[in-house]
């Protein structure tokens, strides 16, 4: 993610186009006089390009540099080309599920970077300071959290810049409303392919993401800063911006609908003159700047992209959670969930966000939650408690001690959840039922990537909605936006005594309903 010098040669990737603050020149950034000269002489033996393209410009920005200069590709796009085929498994390791859709969020360092809060000044957009807290705000609150994985990758000289501590400070709601921040040198690759839409800046991770045809909405993009015959500048002039007024969620899901991956084509073929070629270029180089032969019998090869570690998201700011009745049998309920951060308005409260299709009402909403959340005094007011931890966690477990003990910790509550696995939870209703939820076995033998909160709301809503907890087994089948979850539903002994719910309580019998009147705006259940 930008120019790297090693023992004399340096190689450039396509974070491009910085005009020189004192000059003017256009040059591009990594190849101006100041970082390639030193008393007018090259400093590197090597100067290795991507393309023929940055050659020209090499040319212009700095003539005294252009007889070092080396046609080799681009070893990180080659390790990208390469990894492409791994897109499903870096989705599941990212805990992306069928339906849902990854949005990346990527920005450069700079004043004017999206993580600098230039935001669409550019474009003459009033507030455009404040797009980054909009843009944050946004993706925490109005993307429902179980049709959209959010990640973060930024420019190390961000982390490195400000301090991990800072920077984890200024994503912290987001964070807490389930986006997770990619480590600053590993991972983002990965992030990247498996993306379904980047929002982003004149970074080379948005370059990257455009020429491997995945739809980029640019959130920052200074042209005057760039050299306007670099390709990064000419992706500024080709993606659309991001626009601080209208809906977040409706400027992603045009971005990806409407998308055209040939829209791009011409700036993937400036990536790299060699695609797939540059190990052995660069060892050829490497070799020969050592006047020594290469190793016969030995192919030049890149590392190729681990497998980044499960890291399914994590919402534990509340969370409300809008439930529609779909079927009585077979069981079927359609949930949306939303994150409330801050001084965020509660979706529920907005009846623009409840229903626009009257055959399509919201039946009931309750709130959610984690035992771990920071508004400690949402769980006294709570109506489900979630914790999640291994089941044989000496400290909690096993869940049905843990659930019996939640329940009296909580009496406001009407049901409490103990997540013990990706698949799975066990329940514990204020009538004192013990319930094993467990996602269905896919088609393919994988469990399902879904939250197992997404049960304990869809059997509370259940149970709120009038219906007894009999005919929720031996399945239920759950929405959440396209995806269809099968959940199986097992009464377990239960193993300790129920509590019960403190006089004047609204805890009890078959949990609390919030009943919602439809209105005739939207609905989060309308396609």
């Amino acid at each position: 993610m930008g120019p790297d010098t090693i023992k004399g040669w340096r190689h450039r990737t396509p974070d491009t186009g910085h005009r020189t603050p004192d000059t003017g020149r256009p040059a591009v950034f990594g190849l101006a006089p100041d970082w390639l000269l030193e008393d007018g002489r090259p400093l590197a033996t090597a100067t290795v390009l991507s393309h023929p393209e940055q050659l020209e410009r090499l040319r212009s920005a700095c003539p005294e540099a252009v007889p070092t200069a080396v046609l080799a590709g681009d070893p990180c796009y080659d390790r990208i080309l390469a990894a492409l085929p791994q897109r499903d498994r870096f989705r599941r390791a990212l805990g992306v599920g069928p339906g849902q859709r990854l949005i990346v969020v990527s920005s450069t360092w700079a004043p004017r970077s999206l993580f600098g809060g230039a935001g669409a000044a550019e474009a003459g957009e009033p507030g455009a300071d404040d797009l980054l807290p909009w843009l944050l705000s946004r993706l925490a609150t109005e993307l429902p959290a179980d049709e959209y994985r959010k990640t973060a990758v930024l420019h190390p000289n961000i982390w490195y810049g400000h301090g991990p501590g800072q920077v984890r400070a200024w994503l912290d709601n987001a964070r807490r409303a389930g986006l997770e921040a990619i480590p600053p040198l590993d991972g983002w690759r990965q992030s990247l392919i498996a993306a379904d839409c980047v929002l982003g800046d004149h970074s080379s991770v948005t370059y990257y993401a455009a020429s491997m045809g995945i739809p980029v909405l640019l959130g920052a993009f200074p042209q005057e800063d760039l050299d306007p015959l670099s390709p990064v500048a000419a992706l500024g002039r080709t993606a659309p911006g991001l626009l601080r007024r209208g809906s977040l969620r409706a400027q992603i899901d045009r971005a990806i609908t409407s998308h055209n991956p040939s829209r791009y084509k011409e700036l993937a073929e400036q990536t790299s003159s060699s695609p797939g070629e540059s190990a052995a270029l660069l060892r050829r180089l490497f070799y020969g700047l050592m006047d020594i032969p290469e190793p016969e019998g030995h192919p030049a090869l890149l590392e190729p992209l681990p497998l980044p570690p499960y890291l399914p998201a994590r919402v534990t700011a509340p969370i409300r959670v809008l439930a529609r009745q779909i079927s009585s049998d077979p069981p079927e309920l359609a949930l949306v969930r939303y994150a409330v951060v801050g001084d965020e308005p509660d979706p529920s409260e907005d009846t623009a966000a409840l229903s626009e299709d009257p055959a399509a009402p919201v039946d009931t909403a309750h709130t959610v939650a984690d035992e771990e959340t920071r508004e400690t005094g949402r769980l006294r007011v709570a109506d489900v408690v979630v914790r999640h931890a291994a089941g044989d966690d000496p400290r909690l477990g096993p869940p049905a001690v843990w659930t019996s003990e939640a329940l009296d910790r909580y009496p406001y509550c009407g049901l409490v959840a103990y997540v013990d696995g990706p698949d799975r939870c066990v329940v514990r209703t204020r009538e004192g039922h013990l319930v094993r939820l467990s996602a269905a076995t896919e088609p393919d033998g994988r469990p399902d990537l879904c939250d197992p909160a997404v049960y304990a709301s869809a059997l509370y809503a259940w149970l709120a909605s009038g219906q007894p907890l009999g005919d929720a087994l031996p399945a239920i089948t759950v929405r959440t936006g396209a995806a269809a979850h099968h959940v199986t539903v097992e009464l377990l002994p239960p193993s300790a005594p129920p509590s019960p719910p403190p006089a004047g309580s609204h805890a009890s019998g078959s949990a609390s309903p919030v009943r919602i009147r439809s209105a005739p705006t939207r609905s989060p259940f309308a396609s």
